[in-house]
């Protein structure tokens, strides 16, 4: 792995400085370059400069989008959504995606990853989220059960994923802040394919995912940058940046 004195960090979302993780992602991703010897520079990429960036095009190859994220080492979709412009968001994530750049997502970063994956792998063109489209039947996001707004909750991850790699364990408990999730009947599209559930409640609904074919694309509806607002390291904040690296 060669060594690189900057690391580039693009920050998918509408920057709102009273959002708790949108205040803990910076602090975050600055740790991790002071503990590991580099500098780590974290900069808002606003969805509607992406947006106009993509074109009328939802394709994440098109030559705009990808001239202006090809400056960043990795993304992270972040958390406070809905975005101001959704359709900048998915290009972005679909752009990551394809370009094999390091991605990670969470709360609202992991839905939105969710939703480029369906339409664009699945191919399930009609699926929706709940919360911009609440006409929708069968929406790929859905209203979650139970809110876990302020809530926290153990997570248990598969022994051989990368979640579980990054953490050094095979379970944690993190922070939520959200009212949306994965619905239940999309779970049987995971049975095959290169995307697969990572990470479970107690009660077994999935709580990340991960791409077998990338070389670093995991999303979480948790929130894992809010142990940085407690002084505590992210591990999965650790992980992007090293993903960066490589």
């Amino acid at each position: 792995m060669s060594r690189v004195s900057v690391i580039r960090i693009g920050l998918i979302g509408d920057p709102n400085p009273g959002v708790r993780a949108h205040r803990a992602i910076p602090l975050a991703l600055a740790r991790v370059g002071s503990e590991g010897g580099v500098l780590v520079e974290s900069r808002w990429i606003p969805t509607e400069e992406l947006g106009r960036a993509a074109g009328p095009s939802d394709n994440g190859a098109s030559p705009g989008l990808s001239t202006y994220l090809a400056r960043f080492d990795a993304l992270w979709c972040v958390p406070a959504s809905p975005y101001r412009d959704t359709r900048g968001a998915l290009a972005a994530i679909r752009w990551a995606r394809e370009s094999h750049v390091p991605f990670l997502g969470t709360c609202g970063g992991f839905q939105h990853a969710m939703l480029e994956y369906a339409r664009n792998v699945w191919k399930l063109s009609g699926v929706e989220h709940a919360e911009m489209s609440p006409e929708a039947d069968d929406p790929l996001i859905a209203p979650l059960a139970c809110s876990l707004v302020g809530a926290s909750g153990r997570v248990q991850f598969i022994s051989d994923s990368r979640v579980a790699r990054a953490y050094g364990a095979d379970a944690a408990t993190e922070g939520y802040h959200c009212r949306y999730g994965l619905s239940p009947s999309y779970r049987s599209h995971f049975e095959s394919g290169s995307l697969r559930a990572t990470a479970f409640d107690e009660t077994g609904d999935i709580r990340a995912v991960e791409l077998e074919d990338h070389p670093f694309f995991l999303a979480t509806l948790f929130q894992p940058e809010l142990a940085a607002l407690e002084g505590r390291p992210v591990p999965l904040a650790q992980a992007l940046v090293e993903a960066a690296r490589a």
